[in-house]
């Protein structure tokens, strides 16, 4: 079996790959990322010397030469995490999220069509579905709402989620699509809420808080993200779609709170911002679906998994440090030289 991974040196993609090529040492992994900003090749250390992997600089959107790759690997399955994913950065700069999500998904699929691929899938969010109301916790998103988008980002991922489909009638595409909540866990670009309060309380910084923190998300730990995505590649019926989420549902308040707490800081480090254009309120998945068909369960629960979590970036400043000089772009070059 040789598995194509887009996306792998980012946040959840270098995750899966580690849980992955571990766990499957009969199977070839080749990851394919164009290491922008949140692709970070360090990433990748503990398997890049795996003899079951493989990694090949490449953008998903350069056609000729991703079709190159499909011809020369011989792919049996493609699973896409390639995506830009930064709601602030889709607001300053949209053109970037709908070239990366909505056309570099299309050169994924053309290329599994014309090379025979025999399982594709897409990583998609659950904010395709919109938001929910705060005062409505009975509410929770299933496979069946409709699409309702708030963001550049969240529209370009939801389009690229109904090309899927499409391919899949039109085509006969063997695809799956997965929705996720909110992860968190190790190698988690320092822009994101979670990383962000960490590395901030741990020098003493004030730390930004979207207007009163009141936002709601539904927190997944990565790990359990990708054990989903493992049971859905194996076992998922093509052309489904499976929500996947933590049962963890948190104020953004709440997360920030929790962390300073563990950290001993004091809750004066809490800076509360203008809110952002168009925020959603709140996120909450129903995963019945893939835990009654696909038998899925979760190992983390929150209070452990940020306590683990916290723990992986006090022992990794280094890699935080990395990332906010800039050293990090240039561990690719460093390391081919």
């Amino acid at each position: 079996m040789k598995v194509l991974v887009t996306g792998g040196c980012g946040f959840i993609g270098s995750n899966f790959l580690h849980y992955m090529v571990n766990k499957y040492s009969n199977y070839n992994f080749v990851c394919v990322d164009a290491l922008t900003y949140a692709g970070n090749y360090a990433n990748l250390n503990p398997i890049i010397n795996e003899s079951n992997f493989k990694f090949i600089k490449e953008d998903i959107t350069n056609r000729e030469n991703i079709f190159k790759i499909f011809e020369n690997e011989n792919f049996d399955w493609v699973i896409n995490f390639a995506a830009e994913s930064h709601v602030d950065n889709s607001i300053k700069n949209p053109e970037i999220f709908l070239k990366t999500n909505i056309l570099g998904t299309q050169v994924l699929m053309d290329a599994s069509l014309k090379y025979n691929i025999k399982r594709y899938h897409q990583i998609s969010t659950d904010e395709v579905y919109g938001d929910l109301p705060l005062d409505r916790p009975d509410l929770l998103f299933t496979e069946e709402n409709p699409i309702h988008t708030s963001s550049p980002y969240s529209a370009s991922k939801a389009s690229a989620d109904l090309l899927v489909s499409a391919y899949i009638r039109t085509f006969k595409l063997p695809a799956t699509i997965s929705r996720c909540s909110n992860n968190y866990g190790p190698y988690q670009f320092p822009e994101k809420l979670i990383p962000v309060v960490i590395s901030k309380a741990l020098n003493n910084e004030n730390i930004p808080v979207y207007g009163k923190g009141e936002n709601i998300r539904d927190w997944i730990h990565v790990h359990d993200h990708n054990t989903a995505i493992d049971l859905i590649m194996h076992k998922g019926k093509v052309g489904e779609v499976y929500n996947i989420g933590g049962r963890s549902e948190k104020t953004n308040l709440e997360v920030v709170k929790t962390i300073l707490s563990k950290l001993g800081k004091s809750e004066e480090l809490i800076t509360f911002v203008t809110d952002r254009p168009g925020h959603d309120l709140r996120y909450a998945i129903d995963s019945d679906k893939i835990e009654k068909e696909l038998g899925w369960t979760r190992e983390y629960v929150f209070e452990e998994g940020i306590t683990e979590t916290i723990n992986w970036y006090i022992e990794n400043t280094e890699w935080i440090n990395d990332i906010k000089s800039g050293k990090y772009k240039a561990f690719y070059e460093v390391k081919n030289d």
